[in-house]
């Protein structure tokens, strides 16, 4: 449940970070910009990217735990259902 918790909080933040590209791409599209301010922006979007880098790995990691998880808790369900009809039996 904490990693779920941990999950979505990710994503959320992946969602701003990427959020926050889309308005830098924009105003790098349609605004006239000095040259210190398109840079500015371009390090503020290089940044972003970074982030967004980021937390796409940590989600990636904590996806493959979380299914690693769900098929060691199907395994014992299923170990406990074979040791079960055979104590039945």
């Amino acid at each position: 449940r904490l990693k779920a918790l941990v999950i979505d909080g990710l994503e959320e933040k992946l969602s701003l970070c990427r959020q926050s590209m889309e308005e830098v791409d924009l105003k790098l599209r349609r605004e006239e910009l000095s040259p210190e301010g398109r840079k500015s922006l371009e390090r503020e979007r290089s940044l972003l990217v970074t982030k967004a880098e980021t937390y796409e790995r940590e989600l990636k990691v904590l996806r493959q735990e979380n299914r690693k998880n769900a098929a060691i808790a199907l395994a014992i369900v299923l170990l406990i259902i074979v040791v079960y009809s055979c104590w039945t039996m």
